[in-house]
């Protein structure tokens, strides 16, 4: 009996110790991801984004262009509102790339800037978008085509600043369907391209995020942590939706954490919300929707 009791006694201590290694190998592939969050929300009023996503515990900020114009010739003073707040810049909003040819330089100079911009700050990348969808057609392979084609000119030029670029897929953009992200990706020169994935866009253009992260993780630079809703209550449009908080959508998010798991994926996921999609909310309570959602994930904030 003696001997029973102390063969059970160490079973016990041997399968504790494997459950907490088991528990201790998830939680550390749920940290490889990074978590960032876009100032977007705040509709420009980003000394109020930098005070509230640094007090929620993010250490990571998505800035969008709009700040270039007031702090081009200041920098210093940006990047010291960041630093008081233990922000780093993980993603810039660099905006459109023009795919018409007589565009093509002042649009490559135009995100250029930008990335200086960026590296002044102590950031490391731009994302990339474009307004070029036809209104009354689909587009052709070589529109989609032509904007790889610049991008690639853009991020060979930004990489010489130690700057990386990335494609960001968009709805009402080149890049909305699945089908025409494919096109895009496939165009990019990988030596200089990435991607940034927006799941709620791939999503709502009729793509699986996970599918998506697993099919292109050699290319995956970033990733957009997002939510959307469709259809909406009330609108008689089936195809009409809004970006809501994560976890009140209809993105699949375990699957995308877990795909990102499987890809042993260790960049950065942003939390990005357009706007804020209701009356009575904030952008602060939004955000704050947000991280509970990600930590009854099991995804580490800080």
């Amino acid at each position: 009996m003696h001997l029973s009791r102390r063969q059970f006694l160490r079973q016990s201590a041997l399968l504790s110790a494997s459950a907490a290694l088991g528990a201790h190998a998830f939680a550390s592939a749920k940290s490889r991801l990074k978590i960032g969050y876009s100032a977007i929300t705040w509709g420009g009023n980003d000394t109020q984004a930098i005070q509230d996503i640094a007090s929620l515990g993010f250490r990571g900020i998505q800035l969008r262009s709009n700040a270039f114009g007031p702090y081009r010739n200041k920098p210093s003073e940006l990047k010291a509102l960041l630093d008081a707040q233990k922000l780093s810049l993980v993603m810039f909003s660099s905006g459109n790339v023009e795919i018409d040819p007589a565009k093509e330089e002042s649009t490559i100079n135009y995100h250029v800037a930008h990335a200086s911009f960026v590296k002044a700050l102590g950031g490391t990348s731009i994302q990339l978008t474009n307004s070029a969808r036809p209104k009354d057609r689909q587009p052709t392979t070589d529109e989609l085509k032509r904007l790889s084609k610049v991008m690639n000119e853009i991020a060979k030029q930004t990489a010489d600043l130690g700057i990386q670029t990335s494609y960001h897929n968009h709805m009402n953009q080149l890049g909305e369907t699945p089908e025409e992200v494919d096109v895009i990706v496939q165009e990019m020169n990988p030596k200089y391209m990435k991607l940034l994935l927006d799941v709620a866009h791939y999503h709502q253009g009729g793509g699986d995020p996970a599918k998506a992260i697993h099919q292109y993780k050699d290319l995956l630079y970033a990733l957009h942590l997002k939510d959307v809703r469709c259809p909406l209550e009330g609108n008689p449009n089936p195809k009409a939706y809004k970006f809501v908080e994560l976890g009140t959508g209809n993105v699949n998010l375990p699957s995308v954490f877990k795909a990102l798991d499987e890809i042993k994926f260790n960049g950065w996921g942003i939390i990005e919300l357009d706007g804020v999609p209701d009356t009575g909310k904030t952008a602060l309570s939004c955000a704050e929707t947000s991280k509970k959602f990600l930590q009854s994930q099991h995804i580490a904030i800080g």
